[in-house]
């Protein structure tokens, strides 16, 4: 038989049995591999409570903004933070905002009786203990909708916070008045430490009846 020939002849039925044989087990194996590696890097989008929970840390709220908040008699006041965001090897800094609002006498039963969501006026909510709506005489709303994750904004002449998105509105308390929103607006820890104001930066799932833990960041 010549090279030629040799070339093309496909061998006996045993050699291409084993042949097939290696092929597909070459195959199977290199998706076991592919299988290996590719649930843990699926799973590391999905963070853990731990990993939520290693997030947590407070930030100083703006002092000036919060001299105008107890100064302030009738309506909320913007109030900037820098939180330090550590991702690895990397730390950053992000600017946000809450929204302060300063309970006056009578106000601490009109916030009960409008936001049945909050029991006692704790926040309850999946993936974090419980904490008090109301410290040092404020509450700190998020500034994200729980809709669907915009920024609503304090209307002067309608006195409602208003989300220029998709037209929820809410009272000054938070509670829930119009639009789509499935939830009313969401209070943040809020602590003092060495004469400063702290809060919590907690992300809530949105489009959510009940509160649940996203991320502190």
């Amino acid at each position: 038989m010549t090279s030629s020939q040799s070339a093309q002849d496909p061998g006996t039925p045993e050699e291409i049995s084993r042949r097939t044989f290696m092929a597909g087990a070459t195959v199977v194996l290199g998706g076991i591999v592919g299988l290996g590696v590719a649930i843990p890097a699926i799973t590391t989008l999905f963070p853990t409570k731990e990993i939520i929970a290693g997030s947590k840390s407070w930030s100083p709220l703006d002092a000036d903004e919060m001299k105008q908040l107890a100064a302030s008699t009738d309506k909320p006041i913007k109030i900037f933070f820098t939180q330090d965001v550590h991702d690895g090897y990397l730390e950053t800094q992000n600017s946000d905002y809450v929204w302060g609002i300063k309970l006056k006498p009578g106000d601490m039963d009109k916030l009960k009786s409008t936001r049945p969501d909050l029991p006692d006026l704790q926040v309850v909510a999946e993936g974090i203990s419980p904490y008090p709506v109301v410290t040092m005489g404020f509450v700190m709303f998020s500034s994200i909708c729980p809709h669907l994750g915009c920024r609503f904004n304090w209307d002067d002449g309608a006195s409602k916070f208003m989300c220029p998105c998709h037209g929820s509105q809410y009272s000054i308390y938070g509670e829930h008045l119009a639009g789509p929103a499935p939830r009313g607006l969401d209070p943040l820890p809020l602590q003092e430490k060495s004469g400063a104001a702290q809060i919590t930066w907690i992300r809530y799932k949105q489009g959510e009846p009940t509160r649940i833990v996203v991320s502190y960041t």
